[in-house]
């Protein structure tokens, strides 16, 4: 296990490189769980995620001869910003190989910070093992995305900043994919308050962190099914950042994308905290009632890197899911002022129309009419039925859409 030494040493040689990042209180969330809560929030840092933390603390130690030869890695995308970053600051070459489906921002990020990325797989699992063999082909180092002592240590300093800011912090709660923020969190915290709960929350489309604690060791890895947490999609976490999880996990959770995509919107709304899926899942965890908070706790957001077109579409489904949004479909008579008169009652309602469409073709709109496809933004779920009444109530038949 890495020593409370190494991850201070770590911590002092990030001074200017690494962000200190913010701790935000989340009253919801403490009226919710009944007890204080603190968001520690990781997508504020460079590259806009922990990553940075454990890369540069693995390039730092590495022999400037072998550094010189470039460096590898895998990644879905956070991993592979945190090691372009570090290597632009020391001046290597980095290669990044990415899922060929992966996050197109984290894609362009990693460009952006000089590295050469390269497209292999469908997963992270490929990926990985294509910069393996770019290492073994070429002699660059590989980089892993966590199952290193040095990844451990500069992970840790997040750890380290949470009991400066908050000394009476009583639970941690951590995304976890392949464990490495979880060991270095686990590794600071316990040694320096061992008191302190730690939990962490895995996607339900990725559990084998999961399943591997409740049984006691290291599970068979399930094939990773889709998940909105792209970040902590990986198959499993490793033999050494299981060891940390089998420790010092207090707790070990899943979450449902569902819950996961609510978490974002709430965090971006209220908070006004950009979150991907994997940082937002201990707040979903929070949210959904799977843990149960019994003190003082700070939630890492581990990451905020999550593409414009899948923020926007999450946040389209999520209004409608909550009742913000009423989509409908009805039938207006084709001639001049047909439509208007449609609109003006929902005006009348007080819904904002955001969209329509017309369909002249639709089988169940007869001659004579068309069909009209309305998003109208409401204010909740009364609002919706007080302008479907409206409507029925002049003769317009009402079609509500998912």
């Amino acid at each position: 296990m890495v020593s409370l030494e190494r991850i201070e040493e770590a911590r002092g040689a990030a001074q200017g490189i690494v962000q200190h990042t913010p701790l935000f209180p989340a009253r919801m969330l403490s009226e919710i769980a009944g007890v204080p809560v603190w968001l520690k929030v990781e997508s504020f840092q460079r590259t806009g995620s922990f990553k940075i933390r454990g890369a540069y603390e693995c390039l730092r130690r590495l022999p400037p001869e072998i550094r010189a030869r470039g460096v590898v890695t895998g990644s879905a995308g956070n991993h592979a910003q945190g090691l372009a970053l570090a290597a632009q600051i020391f001046g290597v070459p980095a290669t990044i190989f990415m899922p060929v489906f992966g996050s197109i921002a984290k894609m362009q990020a990693a460009k952006a910070y000089g590295a050469q990325v390269i497209l292999q797989g469908e997963g992270f699992a490929e990926a990985v093992e294509a910069a393996q063999q770019f290492a073994r082909e070429t002699g660059a180092t590989y980089v892993p995305a966590y199952d290193h002592d040095d990844i451990i240590c500069g992970q840790g300093t997040c750890g380290l900043e949470i009991l400066e800011d908050l000394p009476e912090v009583e639970q941690i709660v951590v995304p976890v994919g392949g464990g490495g923020l979880f060991a270095g969190i686990a590794a600071a915290v316990k040694a320096k308050k061992p008191e302190v709960s730690l939990i962490g929350v895995q996607s339900e489309g990725a559990d084998t962190a999961v399943r591997s604690w409740r049984e006691g060791r290291l599970a068979e890895p399930a094939p990773v099914r889709y998940t909105l947490a792209d970040g902590i999609a990986v198959k499993s976490p490793s033999e050494r950042t299981f060891e940390y999880i089998r420790r010092y996990a207090d707790e070990m959770v899943t979450v449902d994308d569902r819950s996961i995509a609510r978490a974002v919107l709430w965090l971006l709304e209220r908070k006004k905290i950009v979150a991907e899926g994997a940082g937002a899942a201990g707040v979903a965890a929070v949210q959904s009632g799977n843990i149960q908070l019994r003190g003082t706790t700070v939630i890492v957001v581990s990451g905020g890197n999550i593409d414009a077109k899948t923020l926007s579409d999450l946040i389209e489904r999520e209004m409608l899911l909550a009742h913000r949004y009423f989509h409908f479909f009805t039938a207006v008579p084709d001639r001049p002022g047909g439509l208007a008169a449609l609109l003006k009652l929902v005006a009348q309602a007080q819904g904002n129309i955001m969209s329509v469409h017309h369909n002249r073709i639709h089988p169940s709109v007869p001659h004579g009419w068309t069909g009209v496809e309305l998003l109208v933004e409401v204010r909740d779920a009364e609002h919706i039925a007080q302008i479907g009444r409206l409507l029925q109530e002049n003769h317009y038949e009402v079609r509500v859409l998912e």
